[in-house]
């Protein structure tokens, strides 16, 4: 199966989990027809923007940093992150993610059930 960049559900999502400003999602996947995936999305925060905490119960969720930098906050935790960089945040544990740097902070998020 080959899914083109335009055919691939788009939106922002304003103070997403009580974070700040907007997110771009691009939605890589259809996930409602795939077996224990959620979500495999590409995630944009602009400077300033953060996801707020949330927690991952019976399921696992990834980041995959691609560009930019910020904090992560995994299950009280707090680290900087950059390109290259992944958060595995699942079994309860809670986390959130910030983009502390001057450009968007690009990630791959993919959310795995159990």
């Amino acid at each position: 199966m080959i899914i083109q960049r335009n055919e691939m559900k788009t939106e922002i999502r304003e103070k997403m989990r009580g974070g700040d400003g907007s997110v771009g999602i691009v939605h890589l996947v259809d996930c409602e027809k795939e077996k224990n995936v959620r979500m495999i999305a590409e995630v944009t925060l602009q400077p300033g923007c953060s996801v707020g905490n949330h927690s991952h119960e019976a399921e696992t969720e990834y980041f995959l940093i691609l560009s930019g930098n910020g904090t992560i906050n995994d299950n009280g935790t707090v680290a900087p992150v950059k390109a290259g960089d992944v958060i595995a945040t699942g079994n309860g544990a809670s986390h959130s993610i910030s983009n502390t740097g001057d450009t968007p902070l690009v990630l791959h998020a993919v959310i795995v059930t159990y």
